[in-house]
């Protein structure tokens, strides 16, 4: 997800976080009118593609991730065996639960409880999306939760580079995994090439620009050039979101019941997920500051990177695509929903 916003105190959420589900309704109101008015335009930005990857897409997710990579730091990985438990958690609700949990609930959900309300291809569509969404953990937002419940920021370092290590090497056989198992067909070229290009690519340049700022500045260097490159994530989110909902548009005004259809599993995968991974802490006996990062960032999803895959998998007016855009609609209520219930329940946990 986004990063924390540059005038957000510590422990504090940045105005463009607080109201994410607010802007983004807005672009998506923005994308269904404009795709409606001029849908001439958003055909021609889907025809620019090359070798299945949308080139306007491309520029608007590198913009999202290669700052979120800046933040990513690997040398944090030598203290993995500070807080073991948190992170056998962690990686075992993120890696080994939560796919295969949302592909149930997809399976579930578009195939036979609202079985009368979506045509088949469309349902076949959002279970892929949902499927894309569920094998790609939060990779940055969750240092803005980690923070809001006064987490340990040296663990939630920690795990995110290691989910995003993992994520590398596991993202692409998970997902092929997964959309054979519900019978939808993989083009494999094209889902390791997604990989490479938004998650290879962007995490190596900045693994590399990090290196360069810690030379010349240390931390601070690199906080205040994601600082300056902050307003092209933003950009980039909400001009997707327009994007996608644009070449939308029709579908949605003839079916505005399918946004809320969509948000269904993910409203429950979200919370399912979250209870799962703080009873086995609270079970676990895992000090507070680890166990609600460690549970908050299976809750939470990296979407920029589902968003991607389902545009180059699936094209950009897909079905797919639009359920990982869903994701992000319905993501920040619900994570400030479980931050509140974390810091209510502190005393459940060691000091």
């Amino acid at each position: 997800m986004t990063d924390q916003s540059t005038d957000a105190a510590p422990g504090a959420m940045g105005t463009f976080e607080r109201w994410l589900s607010l802007w983004v309704a807005l672009a998506i109101a923005t994308g269904v009118a404009l795709g409606n008015l001029v849908p001439g335009a958003f055909a021609a930005l889907a025809a620019l593609e090359v070798a299945s990857v949308n080139l306007a897409v491309a520029v608007l997710i590198w913009a999202m991730v290669y700052p979120m990579m800046v933040g990513v730091d690997f040398t944090a990985l030598r203290h993995v065996g500070d807080r073991p438990k948190g992170l056998a958690i962690t990686l075992a609700v993120n890696w080994l639960v939560k796919p295969f949990t949302m592909a149930a609930l997809g399976v579930l959900f578009f195939e036979h409880v609202f079985a009368g309300l979506i045509p088949p291809g469309d349902a076949q569509a959002y279970l892929a999306g949902l499927i894309l969404l569920g094998a790609a953990p939060c990779t940055a937002m969750v240092f803005v939760w980690s923070q809001l419940t006064r987490g340990d920021a040296t663990y939630t370092l920690v795990q995110v580079s290691l989910n995003d290590a993992i994520m590398v090497v596991a993202f692409a056989p998970i997902v092929a995994l997964l959309l054979g198992v519900t019978d939808i067909a993989v083009p494999w070229e094209t889902l390791l090439l997604s990989v490479v290009l938004y998650i290879v690519i962007p995490l190596a340049a900045g693994m590399a620009t990090r290196a360069r700022l810690v030379r010349r500045g240390g931390a601070q260097a690199v906080e205040a050039f994601r600082d300056r490159i902050k307003p092209a994530t933003v950009i980039g989110l909400l001009v997707t979101v327009v994007l996608l909902f644009g070449l939308q548009g029709q579908v949605i005004l003839e079916t505005p019941l399918v946004i809320g259809l969509i948000a269904v599993p993910l409203l429950l995968q979200s919370y399912g997920i979250f209870a799962l991974a703080y009873a086995a802490a609270r079970a676990w006996r895992v000090p507070f500051e680890v166990a609600a990062p460690c549970a908050l960032i299976g809750t939470s999803n990296f979407f920029e990177l589902a968003v991607a895959v389902a545009v180059s998998l699936f094209g950009l007016g897909s079905g797919a695509a639009l359920a990982t855009v869903v994701g992000v609609l319905v993501e920040v209520p619900v994570m400030l929903s479980l931050v509140a219930f974390a810091n209510r329940t502190r005393h459940w946990f060691p000091g």
